[in-house]
Formats: C-alpha cells, sequence, structure tokens
C-alpha cells in the first residue's frame, strides 16, 4: 500500500467521532435515514441468508436505475444468486423501495471508514462486487481486494476533474484502480483516463443509461391530464436545481404575452425545495399547483404546476412531449441529467451547454437531432417559442428522440457479455451461459413508449492489495 493510502486508511480510521457528528447533521439536514443510521456505520439491519451473493453498489438515483437494468438480467441468467443493491442517497433508497424487486435486498452504503467497511464485508460476504459510474472509495476497494472479491466497475466515467485528483497521486490510483477485475467505460476517452491511471481490463461499451426500461407511467393518471389540458401548450422543465425555477418562471412570463394558456411544469430534482420553489412562484406573480398536495390536474388559471412528487416523472414525460433537462443552465456549474429518460417517451428534448456527466450522451443525441442545445436562457425561450408555432417540428423531434433511443438499446447485450465471464469466474451458476442475445398536451403522435482474468497488476515488483512491501510506498 502506499504511503499516502495508509495515511488516508488512519485518518478515516480515527473519524468515527467526526463522521458520527457529519451523519447527524445530515440527518437534521434530512438528508439521512435516522430509522437506519447503523448501516452508514456498516451494521446491516437484514439478514444475508445463505448461498451466492452478488452486490451491486449504486451512489444515487442515476446509478441506481443502470443497477436496476442489471439486476432483471442478471437474475434470469443467475436465478440462484441473492442480491444486494447498496446506495448513499434517500431519493435513491425511495427509488429502490418503489422499483427494487421483491428478490433484491437494499442497504446504504457504509461510509468509508475502514471498521465500518469490515463489518459490512463481515456479514454480507459478496461472491462478486458490480460498482456503477465512478465512485472510488479506496477502504472499501482496498478490503476487497485482500479477501480477492472480483470487482467490476460498469459504466464507469471519469471527469476531468477527478482525472486531475488521481494525477497527483499517480501510485495510489494505480493501486486502487488494479482492484478492479473489468472496467467498461460509457466513452473512449474514459477509457483512456482510467487506462492511463494504470486500470487494466478496460472496454468501451457506452452508456448503460441507453439501455434502461422506460420510466414507469400511470396511463389512466396520463390519460386523465390529457383530457383537462387537451387544449394547452406547455413543456416541462425536468430535474431542476436552484436557480432554473427562476428561469423557468421568467420564461413563462415572457412567453404567456404570445401563448395565453401556457402552462410550465416543473419537476424538481430535490422535491423536498418544494416550499422553497413555491415562495418563489407566488414572488413572481404567478400561480402555482403543488401536485404532492393536491393530485388532481391543474385548472385553467394555473400558470405553474409542481410536480414534486418521487417516481412521477415519466408521467410528466409523456404528458409534456417537449422538456428541457435541468442543471445543465444552472448556476452551480451544471453536469446534466440523463436525457434517454425523455427520449424514450418520445418527449423532444431541449437542453444547455453544462453537460459534463452526460457530454457524449448529448453529442451523439445532437448529432442525430434527437436533441436541442440552447447557449443559454434566452435561446432556450427563443426555441421553445419557434417550437410552440410549430407543432410539426416537436412531433418530427419526438419520433427522432424515440428511434435514437430504441437504436441504442443493444448496449445492454454487450455488458452483459462482458460480465456474466465475471461472474461464472466467482463460481455463480449460470441459467444460460450461452450469448446473451406549441403542440397541445393531449395531442401527441405515436407511442410511449475484454478478456476477464483475476486480479491485474500493473507491475510484478509492486506489492498487490493484501500483501505487505516497504518497496511499495510512496
Amino acid at each position: 500500500m502506499t504511503s499516502m493510502l495508509k495515511l488516508y486508511n488512519v485518518v478515516t480510521g480515527c473519524s468515527s467521532g467526526v463522521l458520527g457528528r457529519f451523519l447527524q447533521r445530515r440527518i437534521k439536514k434530512g438528508k439521512e435515514d435516522a430509522t437506519r443510521l447503523s448501516e452508514r456505520m456498516g451494521m446491516p439491519s437484514i439478514a444475508r441468508g445463505r448461498g451466492h451473493l452478488a452486490w451491486f453498489h449504486a451512489a444515487s438515483v442515476g446509478e441506481a436505475q443502470s443497477a436496476l437494468i442489471l439486476l432483471k438480467t442478471m437474475r434470469r441468467d443467475f436465478p440462484d444468486v441473492k442480491f444486494l443493491v447498496t446506495t448513499g442517497t434517500l431519493t435513491s433508497a425511495a427509488l429502490m423501495k418503489k422499483r427494487l424487486p421483491d428478490w433484491a435486498m437494499h442497504q446504504y452504503y457504509p461510509l468509508d471508514h475502514p471498521k465500518w467497511v469490515r463489518q459490512f464485508l463481515d456479514h454480507w460476504r459478496p461472491d462478486i462486487a458490480i460498482w456503477i459510474e465512478s465512485e472510488l472509495w479506496p477502504n472499501m476497494l482496498l478490503e476487497m481486494g485482500k479477501r480477492q472479491i472480483p470487482v467490476a466497475l460498469v459504466n464507469a466515467r471519469m471527469s476531468d476533474r477527478s482525472l486531475r485528483r488521481w494525477g497527483y497521486a499517480p501510485r495510489s490510483a494505480r493501486y486502487v484502480l488494479r482492484v478492479f477485475d473489468l472496467i467498461l467505460a460509457q466513452t473512449d476517452k474514459d477509457a483512456h483516463a482510467y487506462k492511463s491511471l494504470g486500470a487494466h481490463n478496460v472496454v468501451t461499451t457506452d452508456s448503460l443509461k441507453y439501455a434502461a426500461d422506460p420510466l414507469p407511467v400511470d396511463r389512466d393518471e396520463l390519460s386523465r391530464f390529457e383530457r383537462a389540458l387537451d387544449t394547452r401548450v406547455g413543456w416541462l422543465y425536468a430535474s431542476t436545481h436552484e436557480g432554473e425555477e427562476d428561469l423557468a418562471f421568467q420564461i413563462h412570463k415572457d412567453l404567456k404575452e404570445n401563448f395565453p394558456t401556457l402552462l410550465t411544469i416543473i419537476a424538481p430534482r430535490a422535491p423536498e425545495r418544494a416550499g422553497e420553489i413555491m415562495n418563489k412562484c407566488r414572488q413572481a406573480g404567478l400561480t402555482i399547483h403543488q401536485r404532492s398536495a393536491n393530485p388532481a390536474p391543474p385548472d385553467p388559471e394555473t400558470d405553474i404546476y409542481l410536480a414534486d412528487t418521487l417516481g412521477e416523472l415519466g408521467l410528466f414525460y409523456s404528458l409534456s412531449g417537449l422538456c428541457c433537462v435541468g442543471r445543465s443552465l444552472s448556476r452551480d456549474g451544471g453536469g446534466g441529467h440523463n436525457p434517454i429518460e425523455a427520449a424514450q417517451l418520445r418527449s423532444a428534448v431541449l437542453h444547455g451547454p453544462n453537460v459534463g456527466n452526460f457530454t457524449k450522451i448529448y453529442e451523439d443525441m445532437n448529432q442525430a437531432r434527437a436533441a436541442l442545445r440552447c447557449e443559454d436562457d434566452q435561446e432556450l425561450k427563443h426555441n421553445l417559442a419557434r417550437l410552440f408555432f410549430n407543432p410539426e417540428t416537436i412531433a418530427h423531434m419526438q419520433d427522432t428522440a424515440h428511434s435514437f433511443a430504441r437504436e441504442k438499446e443493444v448496449i445492454l447485450e454487450n455488458v452483459l457479455g462482458r460480465l456474466k465471464p465475471l461472474f461464472i469466474q466467482a463460481g455463480l451458476h449460470c441459467q444460460a451461459p450461452g450469448q446473451i442475445s406549441g403542440q397541445a398536451f393531449g395531442k401527441r403522435g405515436g407511442e410511449a413508449g475484454g478478456d476477464v482474468t483475476s486480479k491485474n497488476f500493473p507491475n510484478d515488483s509492486e506489492e498487490k492489495p493484501g500483501e505487505s512491501s516497504a518497496a511499495a510506498n510512496s
């Protein structure tokens, strides 16, 4: 282990009190579940049971949705295996409660304290671990390396910021990354970043988000809303962050002069911000309807419909048919959210320039004319007005977006084909070892809608996880 990783291990090992206070502060802010706080300290709240267990770790909502994609098919091919999913946020836990099959278990991921990590692994004893996207917690990864647990990083991405940070400690980065038996990267750029830090068995498979099942839609509720909004034009601002609601209010006021029946639907990324959004909307002089308080469709006088519920974004993508995907124009610098969810449900996609987490997806969609980039709030307003005047253009964008999403569904087969050998190598029995094979709201067209080895080490002279070597210190 490098000197930097040893220091990290010692410091985190002495941080029980600090981390405990950190969790208590998060409880007060409504960011932790007080009834399950022990899970965050490596003390599981449910029994493991006997048999083989595959562990999927997904930090937040986006990663959790990717995990759900894999779980369903892996269960089909490995029916005798138990499945555990860990996440780290309340919203992702709520998603798991709503969508996780009853044959899988959910726990909160423990903070990266050495003792808590060991307690977690001692209890669950995973036969294989699949981590989704980009979280790299050194203590957990190194402990899994010591125990020789096969580990894959799926849907892997590496931001420029993370690459720079790991670049300051190249030996530590190489030591942590070699724990992974397989890394499936979203893009060639991501793959190159991991390889440059010393990772082995890195393969580009594209983003697993392309292969997600469409978000659930309550068809009866959709019909009820379409009847109520049949004569209105409108749009959805999805997964908004602070500042973007203010932008939506101003755009609504400006466009209402030419579109008096306009309805703007806002679906905040964090529903707990509803009170703040409601107050700002009233200060802007607009009428607002809060879905969590009254699930009825908006009345004709409603300007803003606040969709502050969990698990209903699919309903509003299907309803609106025209959306802007949030955080791409936000004050916090952006990062974007997943546009595939909208495309799968035939919603024409608009977005801002700040889409760091989904750059390749947006580039592909823009090139295919399945999405439209807006450089700033004025261009977003201009494009909305232009589209409201040209409903046939909206319909064409909807069809193009939906076709684009359908064409990408083969990605799941590629990912599964790479993962299944690792499962088999871990001793899990595979039942199928072969190849895995101004538009009005109520007037929308169409239907909704490398080789795997054991641990790979970059240099035989370097210490493997679990061994001791003074030469490995740096």
